[in-house]
């Protein structure tokens, strides 16, 4: 099971996080701290699992960001780097080579993807083109809502 999924930047500011265990808002800000500060310190040689106390720490450097899952000890480690990727991926078709700036501005709509990817922790939906498809038919929903034109919603 996956507790949480945090995207940090270089500089170790949060641009994303997502808790599906329950934390203290205390222990998540120290969390997040503590992480960031491993990671960010961490050769780029080095492997990208880490043991953290009674949890196991999977992450992957793209560009600017790092992306960051905090898994059971006996979940699957390559599992957690393809959701990583697959995430990456379904963000980057979405936003036409994604950065930092189309999370910072459009962090709903990055909620919204790792919503239709992850549930409770658990991967929910592994086809890109399902979650897309799921998230155009979102923002079609939204411009229909702000527009007023109530009739032509299809689904």
């Amino acid at each position: 099971m996956i507790h949480f999924l945090m995207l940090l930047n270089r500089q170790g500011k949060t641009r994303l996080a997502k808790w599906y265990s329950p934390f203290t808002q205390k222990e998540k800000t120290r969390f997040s701290r503590e992480i960031g500060n491993m990671i960010l310190n961490r050769p780029q040689k080095l492997c990208n699992f880490l043991e953290w106390k009674s949890y196991k720490i999977i992450f992957k450097r793209y560009a600017s960001l790092f992306f960051i899952v905090c898994a059971d000890p006996t979940d699957n480690e390559l599992l957690m780097l393809e959701i990583i990727h697959l995430f990456v991926e379904t963000l980057d078709r979405h936003f036409v080579n994604v950065c930092e700036l189309d999370l910072i501005f459009n962090f709903h709509k990055a909620y919204f993807i790792l919503d239709e990817l992850l549930m409770s922790g658990e991967l929910q939906e592994t086809s890109e083109k399902v979650i897309l498809r799921i998230i155009e038919q979102q923002d079609r929903l939204q411009e229909n809502v702000v527009e007023g034109n109530f009739a032509k919603i299809e689904i």
